[in-house]
């Protein structure tokens, strides 16, 4: 009894020190927004805005409450019941007692009330003289948005404008000073002129806080109200790293840090190198975080070796991007001790990428490969305009742009005004007899066209081939189509933007990708029309015209009847693909890949592959699509090309992402990995499902070394699939996703083996789908007859690549099987 007594009297005591080193701001604004009573959530109290009313500059301002509870949120749930409504641009002014760095937390909900719709919300949110948000975007679930503000004068004011015949809306919000010691004064810039660079006069937004070890930390084991998220789902290969965790191993007394820098709970958490199945192995762990092109990020990395003394020390390199943030890392040389924490901030650009790749590895100079890294911040630095949003970003590069561009023009209007006069008889017989010319190749058979005549108002801008015109529409043409971009016509939106159906004036259906102030840019706009122009081919997506009217970026594209490959898998109201359409597709998609990789002189390589870029027309024959981010490929003397990584999570190229080399096999990696979803039917990665099944990849791939293949199949496909068919596509998709590249097959392999699979299912009756195909198989009889006994080269076959090769795989299939 006595000892329990003790023991519970040293708890207490040690709960009462830890509260009592809990960090107590000068400033602190907790405000509970459109509530009317007060809210505990841990140690903390929100009070209703009602109480700060003199802070508000319109106090009689509505508010709302939540029709039902929020989805599940690492925050607590009761402060996002309520919401505070703004009409008219209003201002918070809170007061500030202790200059320096504040933080703004601003929670948000769009929920549905009685009287108020709060996901049609649009406004914009300033603090000082800071665009924190230019365009608020609304999201499902709950978010919290953070920011840190220089303050040096005596108040704060945070402003929320609404867009025109909009509202603005918050559902609570945080203003509190910072630890002096938090936000470095400046850091050093990463790269091949690296420099320090003052941060005082710059805003920050939290991008990503992460926890290595897999493990979350939330806000009320946080000195500082942070969220630490689980690394696990940013993690790109699924064998190189292992979790740690000994919390209880962490010492802050020799290392002069404290909480508020992180908590014991991030520095006595790791994720490390995994030697334990090869101790020479030499590989990179690799985290992939989303950011906004165009800015400059500060990237805190946290370390502490909380490993046991007799283990060997860490000597390790640290990599953002393919940029060495600092190489033979001693850890211990740092701290001084085992469990000892130490930080290390850096600042790195971001130009091109929407990703950010960070990565520790081993340094070769040392016997015993290992590497560490327990936790991890990225912030988002605003910009010259004062600027965190990322619209912002894109208005700056194209007035540089347009600047640019007026200059050029203007210089070569001055020349051409001074050889026209000279060159002018000359010109002017030369154009006449060009227009002639130009007349007779826009003739396709007995058929000429015109400007506009085969696509309404459409205007003939370039001919690429005999099959291939492209044509450029005037902006009120598409407005037309679409019925002005009606909501009710949208078929997906992408990282580009929103894509209509629209109907010509004579009656075309076609599909109309919208890019927004916030997509990829005018290079990947150029790049998909440069590449749609070049090929013509029954399984690649075929480009119509564009609009670049009003620095509009418009692709107008062949209508798809069945939408994606993705929305016939999963989460859509698509019936399920039986065994031998998903074949099928996955053949014509092959085909089409194949031909981007060898039907020219240089490969194209299109570094998007995916499900959702994979669509099917009327007949489900597959056609691949969004070439935005495409990109050609080596030449004959070089192995790949060097480039910022670019692609899809779930689908990337670990060699790409580590190394920036691209290949062809970058594609065949993807494609691998879109195989393995055409045969299980779910998402690449599934954060709901247990950490074993987060990943897609790492399943089936363990799946199927242990010859368990059948355990992730679609539950639709249940009886459907044959054992030799089901083994061939599991074998070669394996092969797809060998982590060297020199070791995946060739698209055209990946064809073959398609085919053979295909083959191996047998002929059993088809679904009413597939049956549409068969005018087509039958037309391609003749062909296929005349080379079944003849060497047949996949890629030179052009756009005959689409038909069915299935009596020249036969024989083929027949052979392999002897």
């Amino acid at each position: 009894m006595v000892s329990s007594a003790l023991l519970i009297w040293v708890s207490s005591l040690l709960s009462l020190i830890c509260v009592s080193l809990a960090y107590d701001p000068v400033d602190k604004y907790l405000i509970d927004c459109g509530s009317s009573t007060n809210k505990s959530v841990g140690n903390r109290v929100f009070v209703p805005d009602q109480f700060y009313s003199n802070f508000l500059s319109n106090p009689h301002l509505t508010f709302a409450n939540a029709s039902s509870s929020p989805i599940s949120s690492e925050y607590d749930p009761s402060l996002f019941q309520t919401a505070r409504i703004f009409n008219e641009t209003s201002h918070y002014t809170f007061p500030v007692k202790k200059s320096g760095r504040h933080w703004i937390r601003l929670y948000f909900y769009p929920f549905v009330s009685r009287n108020y719709n709060l996901s049609t919300a649009k406004f914009s949110v300033s603090a000082q003289n800071f665009t924190l948000i230019k365009e608020y975007q609304s999201k499902i679930n709950p978010e919290v948005r953070e920011y840190s503000i220089n303050v040096t004068s005596n108040r704060l004011v945070l402003t929320f404008s609404p867009f025109a015949n909009s509202l603005a809306f918050i559902n609570a919000l945080e203003v509190f000073s910072l630890p002096d010691e938090l936000i470095p004064p400046g850091a050093t810039t990463i790269g091949p002129q690296g420099s320090y660079q003052n941060l005082w006069e710059r805003a920050l937004e939290t991008v990503e806080r992460v926890n290595m070890g897999n493990q979350t930390v939330l806000p009320s084991n946080d000195t500082l109200w942070r969220l630490w998220d689980a690394d696990g789902k940013y993690l790109k290969q699924g064998n190189a790293e292992k979790f740690v965790s000994d919390v209880k191993a962490v010492n802050f007394t020799k290392g002069g840090l404290t909480e508020n820098i992180a908590p014991s709970s991030v520095y006595g958490t790791a994720t490390i190198l995994n030697t334990e199945p090869d101790p020479q192995t030499n590989a990179n762990v690799t985290w992939l975080f989303s950011v906004d092109p165009g800015f400059e990020y500060l990237v805190r990395f946290h370390f502490c070796d909380i490993l046991p003394r007799n283990s060997a020390r860490f000597y390790f390199n640290v990599y953002i991007g393919s940029s060495a943030v600092v190489q033979y890392l001693d850890l211990l040389n740092r701290t001084s001790d085992v469990g000892v924490p130490y930080f290390m901030d850096v600042i790195t650009t971001v130009s091109g990428s929407h990703m950010l790749n960070v990565s520790v590895g081993p340094s070769n100079n040392f016997q015993y490969p290992n590497a560490i890294l327990n936790g991890l911040e990225i912030m988002k630095i605003s910009n010259s305009k004062d600027s965190l949003d990322a619209l912002d970003s894109i208005n700056s590069r194209s007035s540089k742009t347009k600047v640019i561009l007026i200059v050029g023009l203007a210089a070569g209007l001055f020349i051409v005004a001074v050889l026209a006069l000279v060159l002018f008889l000359l010109c002017r017989r030369r154009f006449r007899h060009g227009k002639a010319e130009d007349q007779s190749a826009m003739t396709d058979g007995d058929s000429t066209y015109t400007a506009g005549s085969k696509f309404s108002n459409g205007t003939l801008i370039f001919s690429t081939s005999r099959f291939g015109f492209g044509y450029r529409f005037p902006f009120v043409a598409i407005q037309e189509a679409t019925e002005n971009f009606s909501e009710s016509l949208v078929l997906g939106i992408g990282g580009f933007g929103k894509v209509y159906k629209g109907v010509l004036r004579d009656g075309t259906r076609v599909a109309v990708k919208r890019g927004t102030s916030q997509s990829q840019g005018i290079a990947e706009f150029q790049t998909e029309i440069e590449m749609l122009s070049q090929f013509r081919h029954r399984h690649l997506v075929s480009l119509i015209g564009f609009c670049d009217e009003r620095n509009e970026m418009i692709i107008i594209y062949e209508f798809m009847e069945n939408g994606t490959l993705k929305d016939h898998l999963y989460g859509s109201k698509y019936p399920s693909l039986s065994w031998r359409q998903r074949l099928e597709i996955c053949i014509g998609a092959a085909k089409g890949i194949h031909y981007l990789h060898t039907g020219s002189a240089k490969a194209i390589i299109h570094r998007d592959v995916k499900s959702a870029n994979i669509l099917l027309d009327e007949n489900f024959m597959a056609k691949v699509a969004d070439f935005g981010l495409s990109k050609t490929g080596p030449e004959i003397d070089q192995s790949h090309v060097s480039t910022a990584v670019k692609g899809s999570f779930g689908y990337l190229d670990p060699e790409y992402l580590i190394r920036q080399q691209l290949t062809e096999k970058s594609d065949v990696y993807s494609f691998g990995v879109v195989m393995y979803e055409v045969l299980s039917g779910r998402p690449v990665i599934n954060p709901s499902l247990p950490r074993e099944k987060v990943n897609l990849v790492e399943l089936a791939l363990k799946c199927q070394r242990r010859g368990q293949l059948e355990l992730i199949i679609d539950p639709h496909l249940e009886g459907q699939i044959k054992t030799e068919s089901l083994k061939k596509f599991g074998d070669i998709a394996e092969k797809c996703l060998a982590e060297c590249g020199a070791d995946r097959p060739s698209m055209g392999d990946v064809l073959w083996n398609l085919e053979s699979a295909l083959q191996l299912q047998g002929n059993e009756v088809r679904s009413s789908h597939n049956n549409k195909m068969t005018e087509n198989v039958n037309r391609a009889n003749s062909f296929e007859t005349s080379v079944s006994n003849a060497q047949v080269s996949i890629g030179s076959m052009g756009d005959l690549a689409g038909v069915s090769m299935s009596k020249v795989f036969a024989q083929m299939v027949r052979e392999e099987m002897r």
